[in-house]
């Protein structure tokens, strides 16, 4: 039995395989998340899972977790990225996932969901900000966070719209990239932390989504937070994990 997880981010799809396999995988979410599901559906099937199959569950999440019309079961982000986290985390934890569309804060206590919050429609405290600025500079996200370590924190707005014309007229007065750079990854932070000020935290605080790998990233929000937060090497799969696991949850449940 194959259990698969599947979340539908703004930016990248996150595929988890439980069960006989165990496999992982990211593909761009493009224009379409239709057309994404479909990439998804034959890439699983030249691994061997075969999503049309009574020997596989398919849970969905995300973004446009609606579009994955062979799912079985669709359920939202933040049970699934609680569900996944809580096993990253191997406990009740708090969970900070910086998304490509969104941010969110996800308190778990005695394995369910006690409370979460969410950054309003500003991009500004998500990696789609990020990549923005990255792009503006020239550079990968991660070179943007290489640069930024090497950088001095230069003030940046943290509103999305004002921030892109701050860095463009840095880089018109000719400011350093390392501490633009540093500005940007400054300002995020300042948002991430602003939304996840809002709740108790508890002691266990992990770092999922696409930047949960940045140990540069972690370092900033636990400075600012003044409290551990922990890089995930596999948090950027959190909810695709637990999606996976909920759908053999919800296979047990049935049996």
């Amino acid at each position: 039995m194959n259990y698969v997880g599947i979340d539908i981010g703004s930016t990248a799809s996150k595929v988890v395989v439980e069960g006989d396999k165990k496999e992982h995988f990211v593909l761009p979410t493009g224009w379409s998340s239709k057309e994404t599901c479909e990439k998804i559906k034959n890439k699983l099937l030249e691994m061997g899972v075969d999503v049309t199959s009574d020997d596989t569950k398919v849970v969905a999440t995300g973004y446009g977790r609606i579009a994955v019309d062979f799912a079985d079961h669709v359920i939202t982000e933040i049970t699934c990225h609680a569900r996944g986290g809580r096993e990253l985390a191997g406990g009740d934890c708090s969970i900070i996932d910086v998304g490509g569309q969104d941010t969110k804060v996800i308190i778990v206590q005695n394995g369910m969901v006690s409370d979460f919050q969410m950054n309003d429609k500003c991009s500004a405290g998500t990696g789609k900000f990020l990549e923005i600025m990255a792009n503006r500079l020239g550079v990968t996200i991660n070179e943007l966070f290489d640069m930024a370590a090497a950088g001095e924190v230069i003030p940046i707005s943290s509103l999305c719209t004002v921030a892109e014309s701050e860095v463009i007229n840095y880089i018109g007065e000719g400011k350093k990239r390392e501490d633009i750079a540093a500005g940007v990854v400054d300002s995020v932070a300042n948002k991430v932390v602003q939304l996840a000020q809002k709740k108790e935290l508890g002691d266990r605080v992990i770092l999922t989504g696409g930047l949960s790998h940045s140990i540069y990233f972690t370092g900033i929000l636990s400075d600012k937070l003044d409290q551990k937060v922990e890089s995930e090497e596999f948090g950027r799969f959190a909810g695709a994990y637990g999606a996976a696991l909920l759908a053999r949850e919800k296979k047990d449940k049935r049996r």
